[in-house]
């Protein structure tokens, strides 16, 4: 049968408005030209213009955080603890069984930016689409956020699911979800203000520190949800292994059968 394959992932890319200032990637390009000399040192006796068109390697030096680009997120980043005090699992330790299975998209853009997401509103969104959430089920949010990637004011856009609508989620036995945001809770400078007003820390990290009663992972900075149907589609967002770490970078895909 023939397969379709939406890239659900962005670029990693510096120096674009990806992340907080303080976060975003640094990629230092080395041509072909650039490494010819180092090429040909491999090789005593060797120098640059016997190089097929006296071109070395093209290479790339990368400082980054594991949270740059489409990543996922281990529960660890969430705490230290998860399932009631049990240890995070790290991203090296996240079942890979939670990472292939069956994607459900929920259309959250008409949602204000900053709005925090209830149980009572993914029930609507599944009643809209004529879902029953069954175990594994991949879920992923399409919010306003999902057109701004790299644009000025992509940090401050987007709904955010609460803990609650997280939870939600997690008693039905979802392990993954993922948004289009920077964040799979609401922007930071939204909750800032909230809490400048209301003074409850509660609602910091809300979304994510559900992990502590449930564990589970989250996908944030996806693109192209707007290609996807609500259901009928394969989600693979394996996450690159890194040793003890609190995500990995993925190349989120969604897979549809023709």
């Amino acid at each position: 049968m023939p397969r379709r394959f939406i890239d659900l992932s962005v670029p990693l890319e510096a120096g674009i408005a990806s992340d907080p200032e303080i976060m975003l990637p640094q990629i230092e390009y080395f041509s072909h030209k650039d490494t010819a000399e180092q090429m040909a040192g491999f090789f005593p006796g060797m120098t640059p213009d016997q190089l097929p068109g006296g071109d070395g390697w093209a290479v790339e030096t990368l400082t980054v955080s594991t949270h740059n680009g489409t990543h996922l997120d281990a529960p660890y980043h969430h705490h230290s603890t998860m399932n009631g005090g049990e240890r995070a699992i790290t991203i090296d330790e996240v079942p890979l069984e939670w990472c292939f299975n069956p994607g459900v998209k929920l259309d959250f853009r008409h949602f204000d930016d900053g709005y925090i997401v209830t149980p009572d509103d993914v029930d609507a969104e599944l009643e809209r689409i004529g879902h029953t959430l069954q175990p594994l089920d991949i879920v992923v949010v399409n919010t306003s956020a999902g057109d701004r990637y790299g644009q000025p004011d992509f940090l401050m856009k987007g709904c955010g699911m609460g803990r609650d609508a997280t939870l939600h989620l997690l008693e039905q036995g979802v392990r993954v979800t993922g948004t289009d945001a920077w964040s799979w809770d609401a922007p930071f400078p939204l909750t800032a203000q909230r809490f400048a007003k209301e003074g409850d820390p509660s609602i910091i990290w809300e979304g994510h520190r559900a992990s502590m009663d449930i564990g589970y992972c989250h996908i944030e900075k996806l693109t192209n949800l707007d290609q996807l149907p609500p259901t009928g589609w394969t989600m693979s967002c394996f996450p690159f292994k890194i040793k003890a770490a609190s995500a990995g970078f993925i190349r989120a895909v969604a897979i549809m059968e023709d």
